[in-house]
């Protein structure tokens, strides 16, 4: 039972980072596309792959951060149903070409960064 406070409290601070974020950039950027969610997806996809490397490949982490830390906080800041809703409202807003640079934009880069992420953890640790 106590894992799973413990899950639930990287969660909500998975959620609030993830807000707190892609506030921050929206006040940088003020155009249609959603480069908030962007940026998060980003940042947590190369974070999930030093964790899984520093985790799973090397036990340099005790496992049971892979709960509090992959599936609360990363599972929490992370954001994948509001990049489908933000998606949905660009196509609706008549921005087809930007729904679907989000779209291959972040299924590509986000899967990029997570294996850099791995392959520099590899290298360095």
């Amino acid at each position: 039972m106590k894992y799973l406070v413990f899950i639930a409290l990287g969660g909500a601070s998975g959620a609030v980072s993830r807000y707190l974020l892609a506030d921050w950039v929206h006040r940088f950027w003020a155009g249609a596309f959603p480069l908030g969610t962007l940026v998060v997806n980003m940042l947590g996809s190369f974070v999930i792959g030093i964790l899984y490397v520093l985790i799973v490949e090397r036990h340099l982490v005790h496992a049971d951060w892979r709960g509090v830390l992959m599936v609360g906080f990363l599972g929490a800041f992370t954001t994948f149903s509001t990049f489908s809703l933000e998606t949905i409202a660009l196509f609706e807003a008549g921005h087809a070409v930007q729904a679907a640079g989000y779209m291959v934009g972040s299924a590509i880069v986000c899967v990029a960064m997570a294996g850099l992420a791995m392959q520099l953890t590899r290298t360095l640790v």
